[in-house]
C-alpha cells in the first residue's frame, strides 16, 4: 500500500505510551470500514444484530481475516505513521489481516476468560500455549493492538488495561533473559507487580485503535450492555529482532527506561509532531 502524507502521533502522544504503556487513536479507520468488517464477522458467526434471542453464548470467537476491509483497517496512512513512529520506519510488518475477534454478547453468564495477563510472543508448542514465552526484548511482537469495530462504552466489555504496568513487566523478563519466561510463569505470580496501576478501559467509537506496548497487562471483562462488541486483538510483527545498533524506538526505550538501562543519547522522539 503506498504511504501518504499523515498527521502522526504528537510528542505528548509518544511519551505517553513509553509511561503508560499505550495511546489511543480515534478515527484511525473509517465507519465504514468498520460497518463492512462486522458484517463479514456476523456472516461467519451465523448470528444477526436483529436476532438477539440467538445471543446465548457470552463470547464468540474468529481466528483471523485477511478479507480487503481488514486488511485496509489495519493499513491506514495514520496507523503506518504511528507504527513507524512508536516501532521504528522500516521495523515492522505491514499486517495482512488481523485477529483474533473475541466478539463479547450482553450476558450474566462469566466469560471464563478475564484473568489479567500478558499475550505472548514466540513458542513452538501448539499444545500448550502455557509453555508459549515472551522476553525482554519483546521478540516476535513489535505492538499490541486493540482494533475496534463497535463503538464501545463503559458497559460494552471493554478490555481493561493496567496503566503503566508495561515496565514492571519488563523488570520481571529480565532476569530470564534471551529465552524469556512462559505464560505459566508469569501467571504464577498473579501479576502482583502490576496490581497497584491505574485502570484505563478500551473505550472509544468503532475506529478507534489502541496501540499497546507488548508487555502492557490486560483482561477481559463481562458484557453488561446491550450490543455486541466486537474489537480485534492482533499483534504488529517487527522485521527482526530490534537492533541495538540503530537509534532505539520508544517501544525499546519503554523497555530500558523500566529496567534502569541507558541509551543513547541522541533525540529518542524523531518524527514526531512538537505540541
Amino acid at each position: 500500500m503506498p504511504k501518504t502524507d499523515s498527521i502522526g502521533l504528537t510528542s505528548s502522544q509518544v511519551r505517553a505510551f513509553i509511561d503508560d504503556g499505550f495511546v489511543k487513536i480515534e478515527s484511525a479507520f473509517s465507519t465504514e470500514l468498520a460497518q463492512q468488517c462486522r458484517d463479514e464477522l456476523w456472516a461467519d458467526i451465523d448470528l444477526s444484530p436483529d436476532a438477539p434471542e440467538n445471543w446465548i453464548r457470552p463470547v464468540v470467537r474468529v481466528a483471523s481475516k485477511s478479507s480487503p476491509p481488514f486488511i485496509a483497517a489495519a493499513n491506514t496512512p495514520d496507523l503506518h505513521k504511528a507504527y513507524d513512529q512508536l516501532v521504528g520506519v522500516d521495523r515492522w510488518l505491514a499486517p495482512k489481516g488481523l485477529g483474533t475477534f473475541p466478539i463479547r454478547f450482553p450476558s450474566a453468564e462469566s466469560p471464563g476468560d478475564d484473568g489479567w495477563h500478558v499475550d505472548m510472543s514466540f513458542g513452538d508448542n501448539p499444545a500448550d500455549f502455557m509453555e508459549w514465552r515472551v522476553n525482554v526484548k519483546s521478540s516476535g511482537r513489535a505492538l499490541l493492538m486493540l482494533f475496534l469495530f463497535s463503538d464501545v462504552g463503559s458497559d460494552d466489555a471493554p478490555t481493561r488495561i493496567r496503566k503503566g504496568s508495561h515496565a514492571a513487566i519488563a523488570r520481571q523478563l529480565l532476569p530470564y533473559g534471551q529465552a524469556g519466561a512462559t505464560l505459566r510463569q508469569l501467571s504464577a505470580t498473579g501479576y502482583v507487580s502490576t496490581e497497584e496501576c491505574e485502570v484505563e478501559r478500551a473505550t472509544g467509537p468503532a475506529g478507534t485503535v489502541y496501540l499497546c506496548h507488548p508487555f502492557l497487562v490486560h483482561a477481559a471483562q463481562p458484557h453488561q450492555g446491550t450490543r455486541p462488541r466486537f474489537m480485534a486483538q492482533p499483534p504488529l510483527l517487527p522485521k527482526g529482532e530490534f537492533d541495538p545498533a540503530l537509534p532505539p524506538a520508544p517501544v525499546q526505550i519503554a523497555i530500558r527506561q523500566a529496567c534502569g538501562l541507558t541509551f543513547p543519547t541522541r533525540e529518542p522522539l524523531q518524527g514526531v509532531r512538537h505540541d
